[in-house]
């Protein structure tokens, strides 16, 4: 390949809806240990944790596609991570809501946590 006309990804950042921008930044911060990279007028923003980042942006959805998000564990990001048990164990004490406990899988150890807004995180290690 051309190195002149090849463009490299340098970052990606998945981009979360959420319904109240201002609760996700707090859930995003204070639960999970984020820091605010930038906000835009009142709707949309972006995290960043150990150099890796997520965009938010606020977008109502209705009960009816949350619950049935919620119901079909269907995670939105999974998350390579290391010491799995530390990990879940802070969430368990911030009291950030555990979808599927700590468990054992032919791939490895995994959960699954639910943002306010029922987005669906994985963390497998």
């Amino acid at each position: 390949m051309d190195s002149n006309t090849h463009t490299a990804i340098k970052e990606m950042s998945p981009l979360i809806l959420v319904a109240d921008l201002t609760r996700a930044i707090e859930f995003y911060t204070t639960k999970l240990g984020f820091e605010t990279g930038f906000l835009y007028e009142d709707f949309y923003a972006g995290l960043v944790k150990d150099g890796y980042s997520i965009h938010l942006k606020a977008d109502p959805c209705t009960a009816d596609e949350m619950k049935a998000t919620r119901e079909n564990q269907n995670p939105e990001i999974i998350f390579s991570v290391e010491n799995i048990e530390h990990l879940y164990k802070d969430c368990e004490n911030k009291m950030v809501p555990i979808i599927q406990p700590l468990r054992t899988m032919p791939y490895g150890r995994e959960f699954y946590i639910a943002d306010p807004d029922h987005n669906i995180f994985a963390f497998i290690e």
